[in-house]
């Protein structure tokens, strides 16, 4: 489990920016590789692994397993917006996304931000960005808190990474 700070990209080598295995001590890089992506400014949890298999079925739209995330977005979330995530989106580019949960968290008039919490069982390149940018608006800040039942821990800072526990291992079986 790594808490994938902004800056970082989601790759296993790049020879001009930094990865996130470079966040990892040389010796525990063999191998190692990041199961799925977060762009390069997106935060949160990031699982590393040396088991193709466990990754693929983590990942795998015909999986369905449900990534939750929190966004700050510029804009009022409405309850006209929730229901067009639920509904699924047609993107800028003509992709249809699946059906998402979007759950307004906290809306800000004034300042015309709204902090929300969305879950989708896909992965497509920047989906929830640009799924918000089908609705007119921008993600400001974006953080993933979890994969299917697994949650970042809270005492992780960024940057920072651990081994799962074996509890944490059996939320996958």
């Amino acid at each position: 489990m790594l808490n994938k700070p902004a800056g970082v990209i989601s790759a296993t080598t790049d020879p001009q920016q930094q990865t996130v295995l470079s966040l990892l001590p040389e010796s525990a890089r063999k191998g190692i590789f990041p199961v799925g992506r977060l762009d390069k400014d997106t935060t949160g949890l990031l699982l590393l692994t040396n088991d193709g298999h466990f990754a693929h079925q983590l990942m795998s739209p015909k999986k369905h397993v449900a990534k939750t995330y929190r966004a700050l977005v510029a804009g009022t979330v409405t309850t006209q917006i929730c229901s067009q995530f639920s509904a699924g989106l047609t993107l800028r580019t003509g992709e249809v996304t699946r059906p998402a949960q979007l759950t307004l968290l906290k809306g800000n008039v004034p300042t015309g931000k709204s902090s929300v919490q969305i879950v989708i069982v896909e992965g497509k390149y920047h989906q929830i960005k640009r799924m918000f940018g089908a609705v007119g608006m921008k993600v400001l800040q974006l953080q993933r808190c979890a994969i299917g039942q697994l949650q970042l821990d809270p005492q992780l800072k960024a940057g920072q990474v651990r081994a799962l526990t074996p509890a944490e291992l059996a939320l996958f079986k």
